[in-house]
C-alpha cells in the first residue's frame, strides 16, 4: 500500500445523454456528478450527505465503476482506476466493496447466507470448500451472526439480520474502502443504531475505511469523522463532523443542519428556511448553483460560480461570502 489517503476523487463528473425520437439523438445532458473531488485517509469514515437526487449515490458507483465516469480521476492507494481496462477491474473491485441500502434487494433469495458471504471469495480468493466455509461462519460471527445461519435463507432473517449479512459479505475479502449507501435507512431506529455500532466497532477493529453515503444527519453526527455536503452535483463543503455542526460555514449546510429535529422538545431554536425547488441537474444555474434558493445571494453569487477552496485549517467550501475569512455564523 502506498502512502497518501486511501481514496483520491479529482474532477469526477458523470454527464447522462438525454435522448430522443427513433435516432435516439443527443439533446441535453444531466449533470448528475460535476465536478466532484475529495479524499479519505485510512481508518476514517467520510460521510457524504446532501438531498435525494443530488448526487451521492452516483458518486459511489462511479468509485466502484458500476458506472464509467465522463470525467476525472478515482485513485486507490496511488493507483488510478478509472484507466484499468476489464481485467484490471477485476482485481480492483476487492478493494472497494459495498453495502447497498435495501437489505432485501441485495440479496439472492436463491442462496443460502453461506454462499451470499462465501461468493466474494470464489471470485477474487479461490481456497478449499472447507477453508472457506471457516472463513464464511468466523465472519458471520465477527458481524453478531451464528455460524449455522449459513445454512438459512435471506427470506429466514430480519431485515437487521440481513444487512448484517450484506456487511459481512463487503468484509470477507477484506476490501481497504467500504462504501456503505444508506446502509440504514430502511431499518427500523432500533436496528439501526445496532447495524451502526457494528460498523464502528469493525472499523476500530478492522481499522476499515469507510464512504458513508446518507440524508440522515442524525446517522452521519453519529457514524462519520468528516462529512461533505453535496448539492447539485457538486461538493460545497468539506469538514469534521465537530467543526460541521458547530458552525457550518455554507448556507445550504447551515439550512441542513438546522432542519435536523431535536429530540428535546423544549428545546427552541432558530432555523434557516431555504424555499423552492431545487433546480434541475439537465439545466443548472449559472454561477452558485445554490443562489436561487440562497437568502444570502449577492450579484456575484448569480454570475459566478466558487471554487471549493480551504479557509480553515481542514475546512474547505465553495462560498463567495467565506473568501474573506467570514466564519461567523450568517444571519438572513
Amino acid at each position: 500500500m502506498t502512502s497518501g489517503p486511501v481514496l483520491a476523487v479529482e474532477g469526477l463528473r458523470k454527464h447522462f445523454p438525454v435522448q430522443i425520437g427513433l435516432l435516439r439523438r443527443t439533446v441535453a445532458q444531466v449533470k448528475a456528478v460535476d465536478g466532484v473531488s475529495f479524499s479519505i485517509e485510512a481508518g476514517e469514515t467520510l460521510c457524504l450527505v446532501g438531498e435525494s437526487g443530488c448526487g451521492k449515490s452516483t458518486v459511489g458507483k462511479l468509485i466502484l465503476r458500476f458506472l464509467e465516469p465522463t470525467e476525472g480521476r478515482v485513485v486507490l492507494n496511488g493507483v488510478d482506476i478509472t484507466a484499468l481496462d476489464q481485467d484490471a477491474m477485476r482485481a480492483y473491485r476487492r478493494h472497494v466493496q459495498m453495502v447497498f441500502q435495501d437489505p432485501y434487494a441485495s440479496l439472492n433469495p436463491r442462496l443460502t447466507a453461506g454462499a451470499i458471504v462465501g461468493e466474494p471469495l470464489e471470485n477474487f480468493d479461490p481456497m478449499p470448500a472447507s477453508e472457506r466455509e471457516a472463513r464464511v461462519a468466523s465472519v458471520l460471527e465477527r458481524v453478531g451472526l451464528r455460524a449455522e445461519a449459513m445454512r438459512r435463507y435471506p427470506f429466514e432473517f430480519s431485515g437487521g439480520q440481513r444487512q448484517r449479512l450484506g456487511i459481512a459479505r463487503a468484509l470477507v475479502v477484506s476490501p481497504d474502502l467500504i462504501i456503505a449507501d444508506e446502509p440504514v435507512s430502511a431499518l427500523d431506529v432500533s436496528v439501526q443504531a445496532q447495524v451502526l455500532n457494528l460498523l464502528m466497532n469493525l472499523q476500530d477493529e478492522l481499522k476499515l475505511t469507510y464512504l458513508f453515503i446518507s440524508h440522515d444527519l442524525g446517522v452521519v453526527e453519529h457514524i462519520g469523522h468528516r462529512i461533505a455536503v453535496m448539492y447539485l452535483g457538486r461538493i460545497v463543503e468539506i469538514a469534521r463532523k465537530e467543526a460541521m455542526f458547530a458552525n457550518p460555514l455554507h448556507p445550504y449546510s447551515q439550512a441542513l443542519i438546522e432542519a435536523a429535529p431535536v429530540p428535546d422538545p423544549r428545546v427552541r431554536r432558530t432555523r434557516l428556511v431555504i424555499e423552492g425547488d431545487v433546480p434541475s441537474p439537465m439545466n443548472p444555474p449559472s454561477g452558485c448553483r445554490f443562489h436561487t434558493r440562497c437568502p444570502f445571494a449577492i450579484a456575484r453569487c448569480r454570475e459566478e460560480e466558487p471554487v471549493l477552496r480551504e479557509v480553515l485549517p481542514g475546512r474547505t467550501v465553495a462560498c463567495h461570502l467565506r473568501e474573506d475569512g467570514r466564519i461567523e455564523p450568517l444571519q438572513a
